[in-house]
């Protein structure tokens, strides 16, 4: 389904950032096609496809002030590579190594138990749950 320019519009304001033609152009590359996981470098790569004059550094901080604001999670694979998710929703995902991409696992599939405790004066924000497949 199709993303409409009014609702990326309504969606950053609604979020609190200001709709600069940038910010909405990768919105609606971003939101367009449901719920999907992806890298900079990979809507880098579709923003060029689009013709969507945008530099790499722009889409690194538009993804995270995107997330900042509630509109993405982000998805820390390791120290060196960070992927984003449009589902914002508390799921955990599969991680291929094949091919670096993630599948969501519904929270309902997966208990988390045995939590430690958690220091005074904290409360637990989300649980990340990244669970590696290789190829046989």
């Amino acid at each position: 389904m199709p993303v409409h320019m009014c609702e990326v519009i309504n969606k950053l304001r609604d979020a609190g950032l200001r709709p600069t033609r940038q910010r909405v152009a990768l919105a609606e590359l971003l939101f367009a096609g449901g719920d999907r996981h992806f890298s900079a470098e990979k809507i880098h790569e579709e923003a060029e496809e689009a013709r969507i004059p945008v530099s790499l550094a722009t889409i690194y901080n538009t993804l995270n002030q995107f997330t900042d604001a509630g509109l993405l999670r982000e998805v820390a694979i390791d120290g060196s590579r960070t992927l984003f998710d449009t589902n914002t929703s508390n799921h955990y995902h599969f991680f291929m190594e094949s091919d670096g991409s993630l599948v969501d696992i519904e929270t309902h599939d997966l208990k988390v138990i045995g939590l430690p405790e958690i220091p005074p004066g904290t409360d637990i924000s989300r649980i990340d749950v990244i669970v590696r497949l290789a190829d046989k």
